[in-house]
């Protein structure tokens, strides 16, 4: 009898990875990585436009991915908010302002001509560490890349409603002057223009166009000469590094995601936060330190210092996340009965 697989796809803002997940094993195999054929390359196209440029660069990855894997069943992690019949909703850090919703459940099924889930990529991610037997108490996943995700783990679920609402930390207004940078979205002073790997990297060239002798004496300018050419790799080398410039740059968009932070837990109780994605993880344990430092100024009201040096922890130290998670959620749907309202979702 063949061996069971599954083809699974992780759709970000940078990069379009897809695998073979093979659930009797739990391993993933003849994993590809390509660049997202969505506004990062393609800045000044419209959103249908790129809309169909990605929807027809994933079919074509999937298809080939199938034919090697002889998948009997696929998934798809996506880098925006998801209904529960797989609709896409948006895809600020893919095709940036908001377009028609995308049925790319269907979509795929009719190209690919097997089963396809389509869930948000951080819900994906999140079914990797709930099957963690020291994650049984409810936590928050963080995800810190092109953008910023979130999901809540809570009781065996995810918390989110049927359209795809919950989770959308990096588009919480937390910049309300008229300076704020603007979201890929389209509206200014969210969470991710000012925390996210991409936003961390604006605010630098802003603070290099402002302060030209600090970015000259900082490690940054010798990695980045041109501020306009600098990225998120030699951002995270210099924090790490010690380098005082660059880390004062993290440090003012660490203040809003610790203030985020603080008020998840204000106002559910979850005091276990995993940050992953490749820009928190390209950090390091610096990350972590630095983060737990604003937690700590702000204060989380009922816990002391040593409950809020144990909130952060980094995630796995790979950009598998989606994929594992996508296929751990696929064998769960295969192996439980499922309710008439669907498979889990977004």
């Amino acid at each position: 009898m063949p061996e069971l697989s599954f083809t699974v796809a992780d759709l970000g803002g940078t990069t379009l990875r897809t695998a073979r997940y093979t659930p009797d094993t739990d391993t993933l195999a003849d994993v590809h990585r390509v660049a997202t054929e969505g506004i990062a390359r393609y800045p000044d196209e419209p959103v249908h436009a790129l809309q169909d440029r990605v929807v027809e660069h994933l079919g074509d990855q999937m298809a080939a991915a199938i034919a090697r894997h002889h998948s009997s069943a696929a998934a798809v992690a996506f880098a925006g908010p998801v209904t529960a019949d797989g609709t896409v909703r948006a895809a600020p850090t893919i095709w940036g302002r908001p377009g028609k919703p995308l049925l790319l459940k269907n979509l795929m099924e009719e190209r690919l001509g097997i089963p396809v889930t389509v869930i948000n990529d951080v819900t994906a991610a999140v079914w990797r560490y709930a099957t963690l037997s020291s994650l049984e108490e409810p936590f928050c996943l963080i995800t810190v890349s092109s953008g910023i995700g979130s999901k809540i783990f809570w009781a065996g679920n995810v918390l989110l409603d049927p359209q795809g609402h919950g989770g959308e930390l990096g588009h919480w207004t937390c910049d309300t002057s008229t300076q704020a940078p603007f979201c890929e979205c389209g509206e200014p002073g969210h969470l991710g223009a000012l925390a996210s790997g991409r936003g961390t990297r604006a605010a630098a060239r802003r603070a290099a166009n402002a302060d030209p002798d600090g970015y000259a004496r900082s490690q940054l300018a010798a990695l980045a000469p041109d501020s306009a050419a600098l990225d998120t790799h030699a951002l995270a080398a210099a924090v790490q590094n010690g380098d005082r410039f660059a880390t004062d740059i993290l440090r003012a968009g660490l203040t809003h995601l610790a203030s985020a932070i603080t008020a998840v837990f204000t106002a559910t109780g979850v005091q276990r936060f995993i940050i992953m994605g490749g820009f928190a993880l390209a950090v390091g344990t610096t990350y972590v330190s630095l983060l737990t430092e604003e937690i700590e100024r702000l204060g989380c009201f009922g816990l002391t210092h040593a409950e809020i040096q144990h909130m952060i922890r980094l995630g796995e130290p790979d950009d598998d996340h989606g994929l594992i998670g996508a296929g751990r959620l696929l064998t769960a749907q295969i192996a439980l009965p499922q309710p008439a309202s669907g498979p889990p979702h977004s």
